[in-house]
């Protein structure tokens, strides 16, 4: 299992490029408002009361103070409905998902965003990318409010890298040119 500090590789390159001597980058993550508002858009929604559930499908996209989910299906967990309003507590998304901030970019096959526990898992042949740097994995879990993020398990490999299966990250680093 490879432990980063921060979202999407920032850790982990971070490390990388203390031996390398690259600039490490900022925490595009760390401290998100996972109590900003959630707006939602998809080509359809049905809504099931009864269950306090809301499924959104068919290009479906979320923002929510600079982050952005894209999935082709989205189920949304609430609680509430009087008089403060719904109180949005889990998104759960499938289908060709991407997460995106400023700076890094995961995709994946799902991902879960508790809204509680200001976490966010994906799941599925994750990739996550940073300029040209890549980490490969099956697993993504990034904690909103200290901006780490952990990534483990079952990759793919990284191009140009022997290796990177049997739940092995794999991960491609670039690094500035020397004199």
């Amino acid at each position: 299992m490879t432990r980063m500090r921060n979202p999407f590789l920032l850790g982990l390159i971070g490390t990388v490029a203390a031996f390398a001597a690259a600039p490490v980058p900022g925490q595009a993550l760390r401290g998100h408002d996972s109590n900003a508002p959630v707006d939602v858009e998809a080509d359809r929604i049905e809504v099931q009361d009864r269950a306090d559930r809301a499924v959104f499908s068919g290009n479906v996209k979320v923002r929510q103070a600079g982050l952005a989910l894209d999935a082709a299906r989205l189920t949304v967990a609430y609680a509430g409905g009087t008089g403060d309003g719904i109180q949005i507590q889990r998104l759960d998304a499938s289908g060709g998902v991407k997460v995106r901030s400023t700076s890094e970019t995961a995709t994946g096959d799902f991902a879960i965003y508790d809204l509680n526990a200001h976490r966010i898992t994906m799941l599925g042949g994750v990739v996550l990318t940073q300029g040209a740097s890549v980490i490969r994995g099956g697993r993504l879990v990034i904690d909103l409010d200290s901006g780490r993020a952990v990534v483990d398990g079952h990759s793919t490999g990284a191009p140009g890298i022997e290796g990177g299966t049997g739940g092995r990250v794999s991960g491609r680093f670039t690094v500035p040119k020397r004199n």
